[in-house]
């Protein structure tokens, strides 16, 4: 397993940590912890891509595991928000979110199946920042009326962003399917 596919698993590895920080009060800054956690693993996601296009360590390991281990920390983010009361995340987007990775993943999976490896395009990549940067404003839950805007405006973007960038990912890997490749 080369250096970038091991900054994978960390990421993965990190999701239960997080998990239990998020939604414990195990120390009076769980969520600052629970922050800090999420933001570490969402910047081995930048840190492994560069590493494997720097020293072309692309493999296709990576491209399934890459996106798998990003949708399992903002699902886990997501799942967790439902839980705790007051959160502004609503469940309907939650819904929308995870039911785009579901969507992705099982298209992922039928067509590695057929020996094809559809690596993550623009628009999933645009989403998963915005993701990332909702969890953590959601996350640390800063008061007052401009930062409920902020995490207003990335939530409904972050939903939209998941449905434009499920349509882009269908429209251009649908041949696939239609052509009897699989």
């Amino acid at each position: 397993m080369n250096l970038p596919n091991k900054i994978t698993m960390v990421r993965i590895i990190l999701i239960p940590f997080f998990v239990f920080f998020m939604l414990t009060d195990v120390v009076s800054y769980s969520k600052y912890i629970a922050a800090g956690i999420f933001i570490v693993a969402s910047l081995t996601d930048t840190l492994d891509g560069y590493l494997a296009r720097k020293y072309q360590l692309v493999s296709n390991f990576g491209k399934f595991m890459d996106p798998l281990a990003d949708k399992l920390l903002v699902c886990s983010a997501l799942i967790c928000f439902v839980a705790i009361p007051g959160n502004p995340m609503p469940a309907w987007g939650v819904i929308v979110i995870v039911s785009r990775d579901f969507i992705i993943s099982g298209f992922r999976l039928v067509a590695s199946d057929a020996g094809v490896v559809i690596a993550a395009g623009w628009w999933g990549k645009v989403k998963t920042v915005v993701q990332m940067v909702m969890s953590v404003l959601l996350i640390l839950d800063f008061e007052g009326k401009v930062m409920n805007v902020v995490e207003y405006v990335f939530i409904y973007g972050a939903i939209i962003l998941t449905v434009v960038s499920l349509v882009d990912y269908l429209w251009k890997n649908w041949k696939i399917l239609d052509d009897g490749n699989l």
